[in-house]
């Protein structure tokens, strides 16, 4: 059920049309597999997001750091010295000859991470990147309202992945109303997760978006990052809404962990 591209199964490169989705864990079920890009969505525009960075595994991720990136923990195996994650970002068009690159060095998978709940992870890099940052809400203040959401993933359930940065607005979704969706989402982990998207359908973060951010504008109009891509049943499917790490519940443990990696 998870929405980024099988681990180890399938390693893909910066850019990569090997189906995958958002909404759920890896496997080989579109219907229900780790997510790839955004559905509903519209093309981004260059430097609009800049803190956005592509996986070689087929996730996304956001920059915590120029040379931290913070990812979903089902998009990587588990914790230590790791070098095989290229990351890619400055662009929204992977091929564009601008794009900066870096490899990972190490990576930190949430303590505890066991599938469920806890998605979260950073990747050190072997250099950074050049880019604005992405701050994390260390409150539950912007828990709430619209959201933004952003990735390379598939644009329809089953889709391919995409060359090209797609973005889209998701609202904020109570957890009663989620859990009510049924299925999965009756064991959504209420202080870990929150829901987000559009009831009619049509709009949602999907395989391959996995780990990317889900964000929103501050009370001083600055990003701020609530929410890390991570699981669904289908994509952009009615009643159906998507799943994410919320960030403010993970906030301290994140830093202290980008901590330990800076160190």
């Amino acid at each position: 059920m998870k929405r980024g591209a099988a681990f180890g199964a399938v390693a893909l490169a910066a850019f990569s049309l090997t189906p995958g989705t958002a909404f759920a864990q890896a496997t080989s079920d579109a219907s229900e597999g780790p997510r790839t890009r955004i559905v509903g969505g519209t093309p981004a525009e260059q430097g609009e997001f800049p803190f956005m960075v592509r996986l070689s595994m087929g996730c996304g991720g956001a920059l915590y750091a120029q040379d931290i990136v913070l990812t979903a923990a089902h998009c990587v195996d588990g914790s230590g010295p790791n070098t095989d994650i290229g990351v890619t970002g400055g662009v929204v068009d992977l091929d564009d000859p601008a794009a900066q690159k870096a490899t990972s060095t190490e990576v930190l998978q949430a303590p505890g991470y066991d599938g469920t709940g806890k998605d979260w992870a950073l990747i050190k890099l072997d250099k950074p990147i050049d880019q604005p940052t992405l701050k994390i809400a260390d409150t539950d203040a912007y828990d709430n309202g619209e959201f933004d959401i952003a990735g390379w993933g598939a644009d329809r359930e089953g889709g391919s992945q995409q060359q090209k940065l797609l973005k889209a607005k998701v609202p904020f979704i109570d957890d009663a109303t989620c859990k009510a969706a049924g299925g999965s989402y009756s064991g959504l982990v209420d202080a870990e997760e929150i829901c987000a998207g559009v009831e009619a359908g049509g709009v949602d973060s999907c395989q391959g978006d996995s780990g990317g951010p889900m964000f929103r504008k501050d009370d001083a109009g600055e990003f701020v990052q609530v929410g890390i891509v991570s699981w669904g049943e289908g994509c952009a499917r009615a009643g159906k809404p998507g799943v994410y790490t919320q960030v403010s519940h993970f906030a301290q443990d994140i830093k202290s962990a980008a901590d330990q990696l800076g160190s």
